[in-house]
This record gives structure tokens, C-alpha cells and sequence, in this order.
């Protein structure tokens, strides 16, 4: 899908189900990112991700070649437009993400992550607007996305705050 330096986002397939049922099972990546999910948990919810059957287009994140995380992107569904504020006539998009080898966060792969994503976003689907929403206490995130042009605009409930980056 998209590949600049040591980064590659693409497509998840089938056989990143072990990857995902490893990082999702990880104390330290479901402390911001969860549930804890079995194996069959995996397949029923994001197989439908890259069969076209859901919303969300599910993307793998390689480093050097070899699977760290997962980030998914989808345009705002018309009811989360709402709880968030926002005009229904927009069309806004979202981005949910994790590094799941935790041996390699702060090492600046999850703002070339970010980074790669908006660029792809905003040249293939003409995207303005990006929303996301995080822990309030996963102060590494916030970090990383303020760094890639994201801006908290509000706080929601369950203690998450709402990032949005903007083309202007």
C-alpha cells in the first residue's frame, strides 16, 4: 500500500492473525489499546476488516520487513460525527493504531507511522480532516501525534481526549 524508508503499511491478511493475538494479549499495549482478544476473537473482528465487509480498512505496520503494529483508517461513521460534534455533510476520517513490539516505542517509528498514513490519506482520498481519540494518560501518544500535527480539541468521556489534524 504505502512504503517510504524502513516503514511499510499494508493490507492485514490472514496470516497476521498470530501477530495481532500476540500484541493484543500484551499487558503493556492493552494498558492504551484493547481488548484482550483469543485468537478466534481476532479473526471474527478484524477478518471482516480486510474482506471489505466493515468500515475500517485494517493495515499491518512493518519495520524492516517484519510485522510491529497495526493501524486502521475508515472514514467517520454519520453517528460518531455526531457524538463528536462535528457537521453530519462532512466527511472526516479516522486512524486507530498501535505498536504492539514494544521493544520499539519511543524510538520515533510511531510518528513515521502517523506521518506516512496522513500523506497517504490526504493524497489518495483528498482527506482535509483526520480525527482520533486517546488516553488522556498515554502521554507517549500524545506526544507523537502533537508531533505529527494533531491538536486535542476536546475531552470525552472514559478520561480520552479527541486529536484532529487539519489541512489548511
Amino acid at each position: 500500500m504505502v512504503h517510504k524508508c524502513d516503514l511499510t503499511i499494508r493490507v492485514m491478511n490472514e496470516s497476521d492473525y498470530p501477530y495481532m493475538t500476540k500484541w493484543l494479549n500484551d499487558d503493556l499495549v492493552l494498558e492504551y489499546y484493547g481488548p484482550r482478544l483469543t485468537f478466534e476473537q481476532v479473526v471474527a473482528k478484524y477478518g471482516p476488516r480486510f474482506n471489505n465487509e466493515h468500515y475500517a480498512t485494517a493495515c499491518i505496520l512493518e519495520y524492516n520487513g517484519a510485522p510491529i503494529g497495526y493501524i486502521q483508517y475508515y472514514e467517520i461513521p454519520k453517528d460518531q460525527l455526531k457524538i463528536y460534534g462535528y457537521p453530519l455533510e462532512k466527511s472526516i476520517y479516522g486512524i486507530d493504531q498501535f505498536i504492539g513490539e514494544t521493544g520499539l516505542w519511543g524510538k520515533g517509528i510511531g510518528t513515521q507511522m502517523i506521518s506516512t498514513l496522513l500523506e497517504y490519506l490526504s493524497s489518495k482520498f483528498d482527506v482535509s480532516m483526520v480525527v482520533l481519540d486517546v488516553k488522556d494518560t498515554n502521554q507517549r501518544a500524545i506526544n507523537c501525534y502533537e508531533k505529527c500535527g494533531f491538536q486535542i480539541v476536546k475531552n470525552l468521556k472514559d478520561n480520552h481526549l479527541l486529536m484532529e489534524w487539519v489541512i489548511f
